[in-house]
């Protein structure tokens, strides 16, 4: 089955920011992130060799879910000041590269990459992110990998996985999300309930509707605590809660692998001093390159 890969691009970018130290490239400017982006991108391209790829933005506007909870995401720290023209420099090698990106107003990256999954068909898809929100979109032909360490060493996580890593299965991460909070979003879910037992609620109730509708046949403190927090609970799923239905459309033709331009990304590697990059990207197969060869097997170059 052809493969679809779909690259949450901030998160990859915050990680390789963070995770490599200042790197300068010939004109003296930061380039951690960018050299980190495209190592992880190239690593795609040379383990999974995808038929398809796709990079996905956030957008700077604020999204539908600070218009449900002013404090979304309030207490995340301001984006480091050397890291923000290396988000554009990656946007602007990729379009030099002709990697298809998705970006739009109201909708996180991981919207469009949940929108962008729920519309293939007999694809393999692969969603590159370090964000867990997006475990709740694995199934049967949908599968996430997660960096752990660095930029080098990821899991790939399938619903076997999932299952194995929370003890819950992937269409019930929204209903954990629901119970525990995400500190890091700045959200929170039911006081008083921890990971553990809202795993062991969610086995025993399958959902967060159920728990509730069956709130009077669990023991007393939990109840009770489910029963003052309901409604910030039910906030909580609806901020975790990834949309599928965003304003985009799937057209595979133009996220081709063979659409991408080695030469231009090749140029840009030089002029940014990307050295080691360059070289696996001469030893990174393209469906350009398998073609030529096999035609010279064929006799026909």
């Amino acid at each position: 089955m052809k493969k679809l890969i779909l690259i949450d691009g901030n998160a990859i970018l915050h990680r390789a920011f963070h995770a490599l130290p200042p790197l300068t490239g010939k004109n003296g400017e930061i380039v951690n992130a960018v050299y980190g982006f495209f190592s992880m991108f190239l690593k795609i391209l040379e383990d999974l060799k995808p038929q398809y790829i796709i990079v996905c933005f956030d957008k700077k506007a604020p999204t539908f879910r600070q218009s449900l909870y002013v404090g979304y995401q309030a207490k995340r720290p301001k984006m480091a000041d050397e890291l923000v023209p290396q988000i554009a420099k990656v946007h602007e090698v990729l379009k030099k590269a002709k990697v298809s990106i998705f970006e739009i107003d109201g909708y996180e990256a991981d919207d469009l990459i949940g929108t962008l999954a729920n519309q293939t068909q007999n694809l393999d898809v692969i969603i590159v992110s370090g964000d867990r929100d997006m475990l709740q979109l694995v199934n049967s032909h949908v599968k996430v990998l997660a960096p752990i360490t660095g930029i080098t060493k990821m899991i790939l996580f399938d619903e076997k996985m999932v299952e194995e890593k929370y003890s819950i299965k992937p269409t019930q991460i929204i209903d954990y999300k629901a119970l525990v909070g995400d500190a890091s979003d700045n959200y929170k879910g039911v006081k008083g309930i921890g990971p553990k037992t809202a795993a062991s609620l969610l086995k025993e109730h399958g959902t967060f509707e159920s728990m509730y509708k069956n709130i009077n046949s669990l023991p007393l403190k939990i109840s009770e605590k489910l029963a003052t927090d309901a409604e910030q609970a039910a906030l909580a799923k609806k901020l975790a809660t990834i949309i599928t239905d965003a304003p985009i459309t799937l057209r595979l033709e133009n996220c081709s692998r063979t659409n991408l331009g080695v030469k231009n990304l090749k140029e840009e590697f030089e002029k940014l001093g990307f050295k080691s990059l360059l070289k696996r990207l001469q030893s990174t197969p393209t469906e350009e390159r398998k073609k030529s060869a096999e035609s010279q097997q064929l006799g026909l170059l």
